[in-house]
């Protein structure tokens, strides 16, 4: 086990603000995998750790259910049931067991979509969603272009192999980043099996993962399988361990599971945990209670080569001064991380209390603090 390293901050005042750079060219190239398509992604920045032909346009199969489920847990019926659309469910491929007149939640179908990567599912969803499957391969769209997924173009819901339906290793890696940002995906993605109710009328069944990482890779805690003629064998998968999360890709990688796990352990084995700190830093308060202390918004720990963490530079940026009311929890200034020219990373600086104003404005006469507000505002 590695032991993780504590960087401290010195404090920098200044009024500027960092601006965050996400990503660096790939820590490994070589050698090669036994895939079509290959990317390894740090989940906290999106830096690209491994890459092999990561940007080459091919179909992703099931791994789509990805964005159907993302797409599905933002609505806001998720416990409501409703009877499936009849025409939805005749569908081809892997099933959850859907049939027409069933009753079923969208919350039971994401569970049908990640965990048996049921084509039934992601149709009834998505008619569920937005109306019908045209308007929700829309919105499927419509987010990977807002998510930066250049080279992704949805046709279905489910995945099956249709004309233009395509992704690339690098796009299916940021869209599992996004995924990973949403408690309930990361729920559902991490069941090993669910309990589910459902059917005409309802009764209980049981669903079991297609993903056998989470029973044969360390720390992996979520993914999606895939699979058709045309894609051949495609996986998403995330996994966890000191503290870093990596993501990884591989669309047409007849031995997926192996090379998941071979990827993990080179990957993981060039980054140590870095835990940053600011160190204890203070913050005047104009007009209140002074000085206020600020922190990272949450415990970080920036994953970096053995080299990088000897060139790591942290800066604190900060105005000089804030005036009060502060609220707990306010925004005051940013963490930049730094290695050469490269920032790796920018993280919020907030306050860890309350600084209350120690003065009551007056209509009558402006008090000493009063007076200096205003000539300082000038």
């Amino acid at each position: 086990m590695k032991t993780k390293r504590k960087a401290a901050a010195c404090l920098a005042a200044m009024v500027v603000w960092a601006s965050p750079v996400q990503g660096a060219d790939a820590l490994l190239t070589q050698p090669e995998v036994g895939a079509k398509s290959a990317v390894v992604m740090e989940a906290l920045t999106g830096r690209v750790v491994f890459w092999q032909q990561g940007d080459t346009p091919m179909p992703m199969a099931s791994t789509t259910k990805i964005m159907t489920t993302l797409l599905a847990l933002e609505q806001q019926n998720l416990d409501d049931p409703f009877v499936v659309d009849g025409g939805a469910i005749r569908v081809e491929g892997s099933s959850m067991g859907l049939r027409e007149g069933d009753t079923v939640t969208l919350r039971a179908l994401c569970y049908g979509m990640m965990l048996a990567s049921g084509n039934d599912a992601a149709n009834a969803a998505a008619v569920c969603s937005a109306g019908s499957m045209e308007a929700f391969v829309e919105q499927m769209n419509e987010r990977a272009a807002q998510l930066g997924m250049k080279d992704t173009h949805f046709v279905t819901p489910s995945g099956l192999d249709a004309e233009g339906h395509q992704s690339t290793a690098y796009d299916m890696a940021l869209l599992m980043r996004a995924a990973l940002q949403v408690p309930q995906f990361c729920e559902i993605a991490a069941a090993k099996t669910a309990r589910l109710e459902y059917g005409n009328p309802p009764y209980a069944r049981s669903l079991t993962n297609h993903n056998k990482l989470l029973w044969n890779c360390e720390g992996v805690m979520a993914g999606k399988t895939g699979f058709t003629k045309g894609a051949g064998r495609c996986l998403v998968s995330a996994a966890e361990r000191e503290g870093i999360s990596l993501i990884c890709v591989t669309l047409g990688c007849p031995d997926d599971w192996n090379v998941h796990a071979q990827l993990y352990d080179r990957c993981f084995g060039l980054l140590q945990p870095v835990e940053l700190t600011a160190g204890q830093v203070c913050l005047p308060v104009v007009g209140g209670e002074s000085p206020v202390e600020v922190q990272p918004q949450e415990e970080l720990i920036l994953p970096l080569t053995a080299e990088e963490a000897d060139m790591l530079e942290i800066k604190v940026l900060l105005p000089r001064f804030v005036y009060a009311p502060v609220k707990r929890g306010d925004l005051l200034g940013r963490l930049e991380c730094r290695v050469g020219d490269t920032v790796f990373y920018t993280c919020p600086l907030v306050a860890q209390q309350d600084a209350a104003r120690n003065f009551e404005p007056t209509a009558e006469k402006p008090c000493l603090w009063e007076r200096l507000l205003a000539w300082v505002k000038k």
